[in-house]
Order: C-alpha cells, then structure tokens, then sequence
C-alpha cells in the first residue's frame, strides 16, 4: 500500500511538472500526500513494534540460553568436583593399600634373603674349608713327589752328561789323530805335485821363449826384405814419372 501511495505521488509530481493534464487538481495531490504520509507514518509505526517486538523476544531467549547454559555448566561443575572427590578417596585408598602390601612384600623378601644370604654364607665357609684343606694336602703331595722325580731326573741327566762327555772326548782325539796323519799326507802330496809343476811350466816357458825368438828373427828379416824391394820399386816408379812431367813442360 505504501509502495502505491508514493508512485501515485510521484506521477502527480511528474504530472504537475510536465503539464500534460489540464484538469489537474492541487487539491487531490495534497490529499493524496496526506493520505501517503500517514500511511508510511502507520507504516514506520508497526515496523518499529515488529522490531521492539523482535528484540523483547530476542532479549527472552538469550535470556533463557544463558540461565540454562549457567544451570548445565553449574550441574558439570558440581558433577566433575564429585567425580574429582570420588576418584581422590579411592586413589588415596589404593596408594595405602599398595602401600601397605609393598611394605609387608619388602619386609618378607629381606627376611627370605636374610636367611639364605645366612645359609648360603655357611656352606660357602664349609665347602672353602674342606676345598683348602684338599688343595693343601694335594699340594704337599704334588711336592714331594716333585722332589723326587726331580732328584731322579738330575741323577739321570748327571750320568747321562758324564758318558757323553766320555764319547766326545774320545771321538774329538781320534778325529784330531786322523786329522793331523791326512794333513801330513797332503802337504806331502801337495809339495810333490807343486815341485813337478813347477818344473813342466819352466819346461813349457823355455821351449815357448825359443820357439818366439825364432819366429820373431824370421818375421824380423821378412819385413826388412820386403820394405827393401818396395823402396826400390817406388824410387823407379817416382823417377820415371819426375822425366815425364819434365818432357811435358818443355
């Protein structure tokens, strides 16, 4: 209705600025305007009702959200600090239980190992006892009869010692004996065969010495005659060539 009261203002407006009509009336556009402003007035009027409306109802609802959100966290509050309680009471209670149970297993358990550490201790010493007493009568035995063997062993090795000192002496003479006859015998030998080389390379060296000279006096001679004839063939042969040269320059 109001959308309709302010396009029909706006035509009169248009109408009354154009002058397309003639029998346009003031009259009926002021009542017109009238009747729009009262209407938007009623308009604006229950629009700002609906609104107060709205907020009041708005208002009770948040109002209502609140008093039930502060009424649920007020029981969660209440609930969490009983399970709180609760849970505190029955841990307390456990703690000493397990507390109590600990102490009476840790008091038992020193006194089992109390008696064993004690059972244990006596048979230890005892069998130490019996063990150190064995090893002692063990050891005296091992020694004697050490000893003995010992004293067995030095007089084996002394006799032993004794005949092999016997055998090497004896050998060592008989080995020097045969030593000093081969020795003799081949210095002998040795003179012998060096006096007879001796003479056969003196023999040698003689007959070789002899032998060279005369080869030397024949090679000697040879060369001399030879170097004679060549100086003879080479005058004659110079002096022919010197008088031919010289019938040339003529």
């Amino acid at each position: 209705y109001t959308m309709k009261k302010i396009i029909t203002t706006s035509v009169a407006v248009a109408a009354l600025l154009t002058n397309v009509q003639a029998d346009f009336s003031f009259g009926d556009m002021f009542k017109d305007m009238k009747e729009a402003a009262v209407s938007m007035s009623k308009d604006a009027k229950d629009s700002v009702s609906a609104m107060k409306d709205g907020v009041v109802e708005t208002s009770k609802s948040a109002e209502r959200t609140v008093t039930t959100v502060s009424k649920d966290a007020k029981d969660s509050t209440v609930k969490i600090s009983d399970d709180i309680k609760t849970m505190e009471v029955n841990t307390t209670s456990d703690v000493k239980a397990a507390t109590t149970e600990m102490s009476t297993d840790t008091k038992d358990a020193l006194k089992s190992t109390t008696t064993d550490l004690k059972d244990s201790s006596i048979v230890a010493s005892t069998e130490m006892k019996e063990s150190t007493l064995t090893v002692s009568k063990d050891a005296t035995d091992t020694v004697k009869s050490v000893s003995t063997d010992t004293t067995a062993s030095v007089k084996t090795v002394s006799s032993d010692l004794n005949n092999t000192a016997s055998t090497l002496s004896n050998d060592a003479t008989d080995s020097v004996k045969t030593l000093s006859s081969n020795t003799s015998d081949t210095a002998k030998t040795l003179s012998t065969d060096t006096t007879a080389s001796v003479k056969t390379i003196s023999d040698n060296v003689n007959t070789a010495t002899t032998s060279v000279s005369s080869d030397t006096t024949t090679s000697v001679k040879t060369i001399s005659d030879n170097v004679t004839d060549t100086v003879k063939t080479i005058s004659a042969d110079d002096y022919a060539e010197y008088m031919k040269l010289k019938e040339a320059a003529k």
